[in-house]
């Protein structure tokens, strides 16, 4: 008896017009979840950078007392964090490193490094938003009136940062769970991989088993999955919440991975793929998808394990 010849899967690509249809289901399910956010979110997160900037104000006596003794002060929780935001504009953590030239800012670094709490408050000195704090320059006592429209605009800007952060680091943890609970539904097998990494593919899951962030080559995926046919799916999972954000998301991002994944180990040995929600333009998804990358949509993951599911009967 002969055996059945095997036929080899192409990737899944989609039309123009089948990606001008999913993109606009996209940004009305956005739209839908950004309108049904409960404000008491923003609330609740507000009143807690509220408290920060109060301490933080009455901690250094409205900023007078803004200098190298303030050590005790970072201490407490949020502090750092409220310093950043005397700036304007506020500066991130990672550029205040740069600024400040050190490698941390933990309260207990900086207990043994006075040096570097010299260099913090001198840069958040002059970075102060001379507009939020007027009375630092003009050497005087803040009005009622001007410290409180000062912790509440500090606030606004605090929260507003911390709600958008949570966002994004929520969204794709939720958007990566879908697809694990996806593959574990289909009937992959969860794995891990002891190193954490996987430079050749002999260290990838095997034909049925997927296993989650790790090193592919050089380059972090969120899953990994062993197709039936020995080939591995890398899946990127990407929110965007506009159209801006997405080229750095789906383009600098994924499809550079893909690029980098294809080269190392080959177009007919690795499927480079990212499971999109959000906000997008339909031409950077026409690009993704030329250079390599795979795109499937979380509102319907199940065309992800049809096609697994197709190159498992090809194999029958």
């Amino acid at each position: 008896m002969s055996k059945r010849k095997y036929t080899f899967i192409e990737r899944l690509l989609w039309t123009n017009e089948q990606l001008e249809e999913d993109l606009s289901r996209s940004i009305d399910i956005f739209r839908h979840e950004r309108l049904e956010e409960p404000l008491e979110a923003y609330i609740e997160t507000f009143e807690q950078a509220q408290d920060v900037m109060e301490n933080l104000l009455e901690g250094t006596i409205d900023l007078s007392l803004l200098d190298p003794n303030i050590t005790d002060l970072l201490n407490d929780a949020g502090m750092l964090e409220g310093l950043r935001y005397l700036a304007g504009p506020p500066i991130s953590l990672d550029d205040l490193k740069t600024l400040v030239d050190t490698s941390s800012l933990a309260p207990a670094y900086l207990n043994q490094h006075p040096e570097v709490v010299d260099r913090l408050v001198q840069t958040i000195k002059a970075g102060l938003d001379r507009r939020r704090f007027p009375w630092v320059s003009e050497q005087r006592d803040p009005s009622s009136a001007e410290r409180y429209a000062a912790v509440v605009a500090s606030a606004a800007l605090m929260a507003t940062q911390r709600v958008a952060t949570h966002r994004r680091t929520e969204g794709k943890k939720a958007q990566e769970e879908l697809v694990r609970l996806a593959l574990l539904d289909y009937g992959l097998e969860e794995i891990s991989v002891p190193s954490g990494a996987i430079q050749t593919l002999p260290q990838a899951p095997q034909p049925g088993q997927f296993c989650k962030e790790v090193t592919l080559g050089e380059r972090k995926a969120d899953l990994v999955v062993g197709l039936w046919d020995t080939r591995i799916m890398p899946i990127e999972c990407k929110v965007s919440n506009s159209s801006t954000n997405s080229v750095k998301r789906l383009n600098n991002d994924a499809a550079a991975k893909a690029e980098v994944w294809i080269k190392d180990f080959g177009s007919v040995n690795i499927v480079p793929t990212a499971v999109l929600s959000g906000v997008y333009k339909r031409h950077n998804l026409e690009n993704a998808q030329r250079r390599g990358l795979t795109l499937y949509w979380a509102h319907r993951l199940e065309d992800l394990t049809i096609w697994m599911e197709r190159v498992r009967s090809s194999l029958a």
